[in-house]
C-alpha cells in the first residue's frame, strides 16, 4: 500500500555532539534533533535524529535522519521508525535511501515493512511518501 502527506518541521535543534577524536574535512560533522508534524494519509508526528556533513552557504551536503514516527498511515494508529538520507550538490537530491525499519511498529502497524521517500516542491512544501506492507 502507499500513503501520501505532507509535513513541516516544527523544531530543528542544533545539539553539541562532536564525533571523537576529532577529524578534520572539508565539511564538518553535525548533530541535530528535529520534530516535525506531518498531515495527509500519513499524519502525525515524528522525533527525529539528524546528522549531516553540510556546508549551509553552498547548499552542499549529505544527511542521515532516524525518525520516530507516531500517528496514522491510511488511518492505522501506531508507532514505527524509519531511516533517510540523501545528498545534494545544492540544486539535487540524489543517493536517496529510505526505508521503514523492521520489527518497530506498534499498535495498528505492528509488522510494518517497507520503504518511502520524499521530495520537496519548488515552492518548498516537502512531501513523504511509504510503500508498505503490514504483517
Amino acid at each position: 500500500m502507499r500513503a501520501t502527506g505532507t509535513f513541516t518541521v516544527k523544531a530543528f535543534v542544533p545539539t553539541e555532539l562532536t564525533p571523537e577524536p576529532a577529524v578534520p574535512t572539508g565539511l564538518p560533522v553535525g548533530v541535530a534533533t528535529m520534530e516535525k508534524h506531518f498531515e495527509g494519509e500519513v499524519a502525525g508526528r515524528s522525533a527525529t535524529l539528524f546528522t549531516a556533513a553540510f556546508d549551509q552557504a553552498a547548499g552542499v551536503g549529505t544527511y542521515v535522519a532516524m525518525e520516530s514516527f507516531e500517528g496514522s498511515l491510511r488511518g492505522r494508529e501506531g508507532a514505527f521508525n524509519f531511516v533517510h538520507s540523501a545528498t545534494t550538490t545544492g540544486t539535487d537530491r540524489t543517493a536517496e535511501f529510505f526505508t521503514v525499519v523492521p520489527a518497530s511498529g506498534t499498535g495498528d502497524l505492528a509488522g510494518i515493512t517497507g520503504a518511502g521517500g520524499i521530495a520537496v516542491d519548488a515552492d518548498g512544501t516537502h512531501r513523504i511518501w511509504f510503500d508498505y506492507e503490514i504483517g
